[in-house]
């Protein structure tokens, strides 16, 4: 079995028993226990002798009956709770083993399985974990997250479950996604896992099958809307700064319309982003500076075309046409070298239906009701899905960007794989394996003409974790988009001339540990340049950065 797994941080140890912790205490702390790791003297001084098995195990020896016991489950799902029991039990070896094999990992701990896990999670759960804020208790938020027991939380991942992946209203079934999402924080750039906390904003569900689930979790009542809900996030925002004054506020899975007001609200009040609109832009923006490498284009002469209006292809819009500005293209070419698709057709500057945040996208032009045509239409040399309308780029799609393209760039970012706008089998063969592909949820390897085309996978895997490696690194106070951007570039300069060769316009999951490190730096060092850093620069930042990651693996008792 091989791995990349950090090197021993210099400032920090994990795992090290509280010294109050003995016996089966100690065995029940997820944080501090190695169980059968303990070796003869920590059994002895710890009280443990006689509550393990007499052979003391060594962490790889632990990580074989892991894997073995993952490769005896029938399901994903089965795999995902296993690995959440682990995580319950033993952390520093549940993250042994995600960072031994990512590639192989992450789609059991978020996307794909996660949303199957969101769906029933009230019928799976086995120990909670973060923390539940419900809306019943308006006015005690403090208080509620005052019992958190780490008192440093640096990183929260919050979501409302109003919009889970392309799942739509989960309620507190969405816990899934702020509890999968931090523990790639940890496993893809090392951020330590106890400065974490996932949290779930209990507002209510319109969802009527969870309100009639005997075993959903969370308040029975339709969903709060208008200013009620308002005042709840404020409380909730404020909360945080007292509580938690460190914290970088991560918002997740907001629907459509409450994410772009929340951010707009506090982007420049607190240190927050959206994952959704921003993680997904930078990821995004990341795929298209490594396809035009493959297609020879300039990004000053590309025109994308959206399949989706919300806030995820408006985001991903505003950050492409801002990286388009900064390439030399004025203002207004920029935004309209941007065009979004939505239910009602083409987003045009006749349509009264739109949101504010579409309005600089509703250029001047005749409706259009037919995606084909769109394409006939505009010319785009990339389309993007970000509308969770699976199937959507069918045949005749993908064989008219083939027409207009060279080389087509084709992005159906839509998760989970059941939402996904087409498969990377249906991309290539329907382009006559002309496709520059990348996709929100992986795909198996294609065969087609004799060629072995190796899908890339559009995830914000590659951007939210090392982005917050860079915060928690420099304790920054605000995120920008120009860290979005500068996070993209990093991103598409660590794939290689043979990823490229071999269809990936992401470097390899295998290798995503060194890749967000290097992303990370890239960010921290922009935060430095722009005195957005609460701590003094280092004057060697690698050996900071460095420092400050996360280890795996047991200490000394």
């Amino acid at each position: 079995m091989t791995s990349f797994l950090p090197k021993a941080s210099a400032d920090r140890s994990t795992s090290l028993p509280a010294a109050n912790l003995r016996g089966p205490a100690l065995l029940h702390d997820p944080h501090a226990n190695k169980s059968t790791a303990f070796n003869s003297a920590e059994r002895e001084q710890l009280g443990l002798v006689g509550l393990l098995p007499e052979k003391i195990e060594t962490e790889e020896a632990q990580i074989e009956r892991v894997l073995k016991q993952i490769s005896l489950k029938t399901s994903d799902l089965e795999r995902y709770i296993y690995l959440s029991a682990l995580l319950d039990t033993n952390e520093t070896l549940y993250y042994r083993v995600l960072m031994s094999d990512p590639k192989r990992f992450i789609p059991l701990v978020y996307t794909p399985t996660v949303g199957e896990a969101c769906e029933k999670f009230g019928h799976i759960l086995r120990r909670p974990r973060g923390m539940y804020l419900p809306i019943s208790r308006k006015g005690q938020l403090k208080d509620i997250l005052r019992n958190w027991p780490v008192s440093d939380v640096r990183f929260i991942v919050v979501t409302d479950g109003e919009r889970i992946l392309g799942l739509g209203d989960l309620g507190v079934n969405g816990m899934g996604i702020p509890i999968g999402k931090l523990s790639l924080y940890t496993a893809c750039a090392g951020v330590p896992p106890e400065v974490t906390l996932p949290i779930t904003l209990d507002v209510g569900t319109n969802n009527e099958s969870l309100l009639a689930d005997d075993f959903y979790l969370g308040l029975r009542q339709r969903r709060v809307t208008g200013a009620e809900y308002d005042e709840f996030i404020e409380e909730f925002v404020t909360a945080v700064q007292e509580v938690f004054p460190r914290a970088c506020i991560q918002f997740e899975d907001f629907a459509f319309s409450h994410a772009e007001p929340i951010l707009t609200r506090y982007r420049d009040r607190v240190c927050c982003f959206n994952d959704d609109i921003q993680g997904t832009a930078g990821v995004a923006l990341a795929g298209i500076l490594a396809a035009l490498r493959v297609t020879g284009g300039a990004l000053a002469n590309q025109r994308f075309l959206f399949l989706g209006g919300g806030t995820a292809g408006t985001g991903i819009a505003s950050l492409l046409a801002k990286a388009m500005m900064e390439a030399g293209v004025s203002k207004e070419d920029a935004f309209g070298a941007c065009w979004l698709y939505d239910k009602a057709g083409l987003i045009h500057a006749g349509r009264t239906d739109l949101a504010d945040f579409q309005k600089p996208f509703a250029h001047v032009h005749e409706p259009i009701g037919d995606f084909v045509s769109a394409i006939e239409t505009l010319r785009p040399t990339a389309i993007i899905g970000v509308s969770a309308a699976a199937k959507a780029f069918n045949q005749p799609v993908i064989e008219a960007m083939a027409r207009v393209n060279e080389r087509p760039i084709i992005f159906p970012y839509s998760n989970p794989t059941s939402r996904s706008e087409c498969t990377a089998e249906e991309a290539y063969t329907w382009s006559d394996g002309r496709a520059v592909f990348a996709s929100g949820s992986p795909f198996a390897p294609v065969q087609y003409n004799g060629r072995t085309f190796v899908p890339g996978q559009g995830n914000n895997v590659y951007i939210f974790p090392a982005l917050g490696m860079a915060i928690y690194a420099t304790e920054a106070r605000r995120v920008t988009d120009e860290m979005l951007m500068i996070a993209a570039r990093a991103l598409a300069a660590q794939v290689s001339q043979d990823d490229l060769d071999a269809g990936l316009i992401y470097p390899p999951q295998s290798r995503i540990f060194r890749t967000s490190l290097a992303v990370a730096r890239e960010i921290a060092q922009f935060i430095f340049d722009q005195g957005l850093a609460g701590v003094p620069r280092p004057d060697d930042l690698d050996a900071f950065m460095a420092a400050k990651a996360y280890q795996p693996s047991y200490v000394q008792a």
